[in-house]
């Protein structure tokens, strides 16, 4: 399986803390967080990662994690430039998935362990993971139909 972490975005609600890179370059708990999600990637059996690089200072994403080999990952870059959505990132990969599984993992999230783990074993045609929380109107609102 192949994971694809998204570093696109202005980061604009997060300034001035992203006026000079990208938000998922933003320490957390000592780290950026799209390390957190880069090594959580990897813990889970995903040594083969694509980051899909926005047009803010790009170049830093790729001085900070090179080729990967430093966090027990192979890494590839494929550059989207100016943000125009989850369809357009994940169509920017498609000569570069090499994998009939991949998995879309958005650079400024973090998700439990276990139920990042409780996806990966699910083998569904498509699958997306969810979490209940107490606003879901601050967040994108998904509707679950049977069927």
């Amino acid at each position: 399986m192949q994971g694809v972490i998204l570093h696109g975005g202005q980061g604009t609600r997060l300034r001035p803390l992203t006026h000079t890179g990208p938000k998922q370059l933003i320490k957390i708990a000592g780290k950026p967080v799209s390390q957190w999600v880069l090594e959580q990637l990897r813990d889970s059996g995903v040594h083969d990662i694509i980051i899909i690089l926005g047009d803010n200072n790009p170049n830093k994403v790729v001085e900070y994690y090179g080729d990967g080999s430093r966090f027990g990952v192979n890494i590839t870059y494929v550059y989207q430039g100016k943000a125009r959505g989850l369809a357009d990132a994940v169509y920017k990969v498609k000569d570069v998935i090499t994998e009939d599984r991949f998995l879309v993992y958005l650079g400024d999230n973090i998700v439990p362990y276990d139920n990042l783990s409780s996806f990966l074993s699910f083998k569904g045609s498509a699958s997306i993971l969810l979490a209940r929380v107490d606003n879901p109107n601050r967040f994108g609102v998904a509707v679950i139909k049977e069927g």
